[in-house]
């Protein structure tokens, strides 16, 4: 099966109206509203509880480090060896499913454990381990990390990912793909031995802190090698809000907001005429067509960016600044919905295809394992089972923003009263959300 831009399917006959779901959406957060303003008094979630479970041994960072690497290797050296089909090459799938898809559910479960599978920072800390031993006190420190850069080219490189899964049709194809891919690791090593890998990862590679605000609504953690575990989501308010940390999430919404409008009707109808101006310039047709993806791909995420900025300016100021960046945490339980509504059909079956292309990786014949002939079980999860996980997890993911919103807005205005006034704007915020992605998943499910 060929690798598609998003993870929609059609799905069966649901037995009420869209309208009707999306109106109960509503509903379910005016009435999660009232019930914070007039439950929820304090603050309850700053200061979260954790339960220390085990110390996990130092060899997991390295055996896991080791995983990834591999992994890489095997995905980059199929791009680059193996067949130019997408649906017969191991790299697409591995790219577009596994790691964009199921590395980031795995961190809403497990918490952050892209830390310890990513390839670029095991090969940094190895390249540092094995300097240091050499080197001695010989070895320079790494320069400091600019503050005032904080998390913005983590966001750069999140839009140009989306850029390349939604409006570049060449970065999907395999050999593109695996150049891409070695282009990315030479700027993560390259940062790395300018700025040191922690402090490299935790900023400016996109992948590492987009999954690791993920891992923070996880009911676990680790820290210093000890293994926690906690409430889900209340992990989100440990967020460090550094600058950049805004762009990344409404970024990341407005990527997949927009994967879901290219299948709707609206888009549809707009982009011939996105591809007629840009041929008017002199572009080639398939040229022309990607910059149109382009251009709605930044409008989306303008819009996304805009009703945040919107919300934020409604609410009262706290000293001289509105409290955007103290209340941003709130988005990311919204960014996992919109991730878990519009990708779980996705995963579910284009994941299975990992076990025939494990086999065959390079798309020539082989069988390795002895499942390239697995074919994809689509009754696995019914068509009507996928929407309701979807809207159910738009409910869920908004309310919890709502939760998380409410609770930082008492311990900012520290007054009740204040705090739920406050959120009134946060409310519509919420409720727009919600709208717009279920009218996206009926749009591109229609």
């Amino acid at each position: 099966m060929p690798i598609i831009a998003h993870g929609l399917v059609g799905r069966a006959d649901l037995p009420v109206p869209e309208g009707l779901f999306i109106a109960a959406a509503a509903v379910v957060l005016v009435v999660s509203f009232l019930a914070l303003a007039g439950l929820w008094s304090r603050p309850r979630l700053q200061e979260t509880s954790e339960r220390g479970l085990f110390r996990l041994p130092r060899a997991v960072d390295a055996v896991l480090g080791a995983l990834g690497v591999l992994v890489f290797a095997v995905t980059v050296y199929a791009g680059l060896a193996g067949t130019a089909q997408q649906a017969d090459n191991l790299a697409p799938t591995m790219v577009y499913v596994a790691f964009w898809v199921g590395v980031p559910v795995a961190s809403l479960l497990l918490g952050d454990i892209w830390r310890l599978l990513s390839p670029w920072r095991a090969i940094g800390r190895a390249v540092g381990a094995v300097a240091r031993r050499l080197g001695g006190d010989g070895v320079s420190e790494p320069l400091p990390y600019p503050a005032w850069l904080g998390r913005r080219p983590a966001a750069v490189g999140v839009l140009a990912f989306a850029i390349c899964e939604l409006a570049w049709a060449t970065a999907r194809d395999p050999l593109p793909l695996a150049v891409l891919m070695l282009v990315y690791l030479v700027i993560m090593l390259v940062g790395m031995s300018l700025y040191g890998v922690e402090a490299w990862t935790r900023n400016a590679d996109a992948f590492g802190v987009l999954f690791g605000l993920f891992a923070a609504l996880a009911p676990l953690t680790r820290r210093d090698g000890v293994l926690y575990a906690r409430p889900p989501v209340v992990g989100a308010t440990r967020i460090a809000t550094v600058p950049g940390t805004t762009a990344v999430l409404l970024t990341a919404i407005g990527a997949t907001a927009f994967d879901g409008a290219q299948g709707g009707p609206l888009f549809n109808d707009a982009v011939p005429h996105l591809q007629d101006a840009f041929r008017s310039l002199g572009f080639t047709q398939g040229t022309a067509l990607e910059l149109g993806f382009v251009v709605g791909l930044l409008v989306v995420c303008g819009v996304v960016a805009l009703v945040w900025a919107l919300g934020v300016a409604g609410m009262p100021r706290v000293g001289r600044e509105r409290p955007g960046r103290a209340l941003v945490h709130s988005l990311v339980p919204i960014l996992a919905a919109y991730v878990v509504a519009h990708y779980f059909s996705l995963l579910a079956y284009n994941g299975q295809d990992l076990l025939r292309l494990a086999s065959d990786p390079l798309g020539e014949g082989a069988d390795l394992f002895g499942t390239a002939d697995r074919a994809i079980d689509y009754g696995v999860v019914s068509a009507t089972a996928i929407w309701y996980v979807q809207v159910g997890a738009l409910v869920a993911g908004h309310v919890a923003g709502l939760v998380l919103a409410h609770d930082r807005a008492l311990a900012i205005y520290g007054s009740h009263r204040a705090a739920s006034r406050s959120q009134v704007v946060m409310l519509l915020v919420m409720v727009m959300f919600t709208v717009l992605g279920l009218w996206l998943l009926s749009e591109a499910n229609g």
